[in-house]
């Protein structure tokens, strides 16, 4: 029986696309979209995919592509980035993708934005070419994107066709307290990476609730958590489904990062004692078990923390554990 907690919280999806151990990025887009239709069926509010580079095992660096991959797959599901990583690209080249998407899938799309490069310093600076060493001002590219949304953007010399007079919601995603302020005086929804950056994640939304000005985008506070989930039908199994995200990790601390790896039963031959704490560390909001188990915890979870929507992201070898763990997910959330 669902709580009374979890039936008044929205739940959606965070895809990063990631590609399988002797499988293909071609593969992982296919099962993207198995998934995201799965989603759909199940009630989740939103299906989200996350820019990234230069990483082997994670196939999601053109987003807006796969968004509308994945939108025009789908009938209903909300579909957006999350987020994109605004300093690696012009406001208006932002605007006018995501005024195609919205143009094609009305009231369907968002605008999740970052500031960090989503890779490494050395690829930033191929993707940003001769505008690494620029000064980037996050909260002004925000502005210019708002004004080429804007209606009232009609007379300007420069204006985003298709974008100018669309609803696009756009969100500040976070992983600091910096992020927390922004969305804060601009008063727009606030979604937070506690599925990779747990340590500032309750100072973060305590500063973001603490401060929000209401806007016309958003009259209220309004957060959004992310977070690791592996749900089965035993604990023990969710467990053993869980060594690939624990190796997956692994490979984050240890800068061996690889293609996502079949679960195995003993996850300690791949770790010592302070990679283990490590990983342990970075997914500290990580819901594991059977929906008994994991149910408790997220009832927990909301009770603490307030947010009023949780995203997970299931990295999962298996893709048939991937949709079930999906399916048990969604029934924690279902009105008796």
């Amino acid at each position: 029986m669902a709580d009374h907690l979890l039936k008044n919280i929205r739940y959606s999806v965070l895809d990063l696309a990631t590609v399988l151990d002797g499988f293909t990025a071609a593969d992982t887009f296919k099962t993207s979209l198995d998934l995201a239709k799965q989603s759909e069926t199940l009630g989740y509010t939103r299906y989200w995919f996350a820019e990234h580079h230069n990483m082997a095992g994670v196939a999601s660096s053109a987003t807006a592509v796969l968004i509308g991959y994945i939108a025009g797959g789908t009938d209903s599901i909300r579909v957006g980035s999350g987020g994109i990583m605004l300093p690696n690209h012009a406001p208006l080249i932002v605007a006018e993708q995501f005024g195609t998407l919205a143009s094609l899938y009305p009231n369907r799309i968002d605008l999740g934005l970052g500031r960090a490069p989503g890779t490494d310093q050395v690829t930033a600076m191929a993707i940003r070419g001769e505008n690494f060493s620029a000064v980037h001002s996050f909260p002004r590219d925000i502005e210019k994107l708002q004004q080429f949304f804007s209606a009232n953007n009609n007379r300007a010399s420069v204006r985003a066709i298709p974008g100018e007079g669309l609803d696009i919601p756009i969100w500040i995603l976070g992983s600091s307290t910096d992020s927390a302020r922004l969305a804060a005086e601009k008063g727009l929804p606030y979604a937070f990476a506690s599925h990779f950056a747990p340590a500032y994640f309750e100072q973060a939304i305590a500063i973001y609730r603490n401060n929000f000005k209401p806007s016309p985008f958003l009259q209220e506070p309004y957060v959004m958590a992310c977070v690791n989930v592996v749900a089965a039908d035993t604990d023990a199994e969710a467990e053993r489904l869980s060594s690939s995200v624990k190796r997956m990790f692994l490979g984050v601390i240890t800068g061996k990062r690889e293609l996502l790896k079949p679960a195995v039963d003993d996850i300690n031959q791949y770790w010592d004692q302070l990679e283990k704490e490590a990983v342990e560390q970075m997914l500290y909001y990580s819901f594991i078990g059977s929906a008994e188990t994991i149910s408790g915890n997220l009832e927990a979870f909301v009770a603490k923390f307030g947010v009023n929507e949780i995203m997970s992201t299931s990295h999962i070898y298996d893709h048939q554990a991937k949709l079930h763990s999906n399916r048990i997910f969604a029934g924690l959330f279902e009105s008796d």
